[in-house]
């Protein structure tokens, strides 16, 4: 599953009209962690670590406030690009490019990813790893477990926080993070953390909250397990005529596998289909002579084609807005 900023706002741009209300849980919540409590006892969690980490827990209204709100929030592309990748905040990772150079180096050469990549992806995250959130994560995670919308991802990823916990990776009274879950330099969910996580500096331990090295090789390792190739980039922004327009909503189709992102985007094919069906560079040359495939994404305002590593971004959080941003800012700091 994704890493952080699992439901970050804005995100899909999907229109609040016709979204059904919300469903309420079926249980009281000092019910519900009753029998959660009892499930980890009896998947193996000792008395002590489920004291550490469940016992007293209460639901945190905001959490299910900012769950909810998600699918509401809209707006377009150029805002949401616009606060989030600023001049100060490119200059700041090109310095970190500089200062980390040598760490980079060998954390680009072990995972075969670029580095502009990972600055991005932390600059999103959480700043360069200044704003990585506050929240107790079993209390996020508990309350987004009883709350029904997606109660059965959340509770996995529960038990994961638990495990993690269980092997010493943390202490449960150290554990916080965003209001859904999602922790460290990375913002990576435990399920995330147990796959993912590195220990780059040889410390002993995989800890994405304080040391940058493990924090950007996890973040490596992330993309390289979603088959990141090095040997290309994420894609290019594009010109779409509307005569271009017309020929591509009659000669290609939508995607059907992956998330909604990836079903929100057409079927990949060559470039050289893309040019034939008067698709340019965004500054009107034409585009590159090659066999690569590239899907076309949309947003209100500027088009994009994307290769292959674009889907190693949405697996880290399926939304074109925060993967485009992400892409758009790693040539950046290029």
């Amino acid at each position: 599953m994704r890493a952080g900023l699992l439901l970050s706002v804005l995100l899909l741009a999907i229109p609040a009209g016709g979204q059904e209300p919300p469903v309420e849980p079926s249980q009281p919540f000092d019910v519900w962690l009753r029998e959660l409590v009892a499930e980890a006892h009896d998947r193996g969690y000792s008395e002590s670590i489920v004291n550490d980490t469940l016992a007293g827990l209460e639901p945190l209204s905001r959490v299910i406030t900012n769950d909810r709100a998600q699918a509401e929030l809209v707006v377009g592309f150029e805002r949401y690009y616009r606060a989030r990748v600023t001049r100060p905040f490119v200059r700041r990772g090109r310095e970190l490019a500089r200062q980390h150079r040598t760490l980079l180096a060998r954390i680009e050469n072990k995972y075969e990813v670029q580095r502009r990549f990972l600055l991005a992806i932390w600059g999103i995250e959480t700043r360069y790893g200044r704003v990585t959130g506050n929240v107790p994560v079993f209390q996020a995670l508990a309350t987004l477990a009883w709350e029904p919308r997606r109660s059965l991802f959340f509770r996995g990823e529960l038990f994961d926080a638990l495990t993690m916990v269980s092997r010493g990776h943390i202490e449960a009274s150290t554990m916080t993070g965003s209001w859904a879950g999602a922790m460290g330099q990375p913002q990576f969910m435990p399920s995330s953390y147990l796959k993912y996580a590195e220990d780059f500096d040889g410390d002993g331990r995989r800890d994405i909250w304080r040391s940058t090295g493990d924090a950007l090789a996890s973040i490596a390792n992330y993309l390289e397990e979603w088959n990141w190739d090095d040997e290309f980039t994420w894609g290019r922004e594009v010109r779409v005529t509307p005569a271009a327009r017309a020929r591509i909503a009659q000669e290609t189709t939508r995607r059907a596998d992956g998330c909604y992102a990836m079903r929100n985007m057409t079927a990949r094919i060559p470039l050289d289909d893309w040019q034939q069906m008067g698709v340019r560079r965004i500054d009107g040359r034409p585009l590159p002579t090659s066999d690569v495939k590239a899907g076309l994404v949309d947003t209100d305002t500027r088009s994009f084609l994307v290769y292959e590593n674009y889907d190693a971004i949405l697996r880290y959080n399926c939304a074109h807005y925060y993967a485009l941003t992400v892409a758009l800012l790693a040539d950046q700091i290029r």
